[in-house]
């Protein structure tokens, strides 16, 4: 189990939100940090600080989406990033019967999808990736 950090950049000035309290939650999101702060294309980004209603299919009720990374680039372009194993991309392969392993992994690909759709219109919306 990983547990969450504070990331220190090299270059604070490429953030935008508050550089002394940046959480990363997996070394993968560490990694990706680190990328973002030393690669000269990215003129800035920030972690956790756009988020986005969506509606829950697992209870219809509405919910905030902290989306994992903003990314804006030299192009101009700004991009919304989202940090997940592959395995929670995809729907789950069923086993023969209904584990709470297979209801869990369910639930957490089905909220997924509802979150992403959520960041594809509000992306649309601004003209992001």
């Amino acid at each position: 189990m990983f547990h969450k950090r504070k990331f220190t950049p090299i270059n604070p000035q490429k953030y935008r939100g508050d550089a002394s309290n940046i959480i990363y939650r997996s070394s993968w999101e560490k990694r990706v940090m680190l990328w973002l702060d030393k690669h000269s294309q990215v003129i800035s980004w920030s972690s956790e600080e756009v988020v986005i209603p969506y509606k829950s299919p697992a209870d219809g009720r509405f919910h905030r989406y902290f989306v994992d990374f903003k990314i804006t680039t030299v192009n101009g372009k700004t991009y919304l990033v989202e940090v997940k194993p592959a395995k929670q991309c995809e729907p789950p392969v069923y086993p023969g019967r209904n584990t709470k392993k297979y209801l869990t992994e369910s639930m957490t690909y089905i909220k997924n999808q509802a979150k992403w759709a959520a960041a594809r219109e509000f992306c649309k919306d601004r003209r992001w990736e």
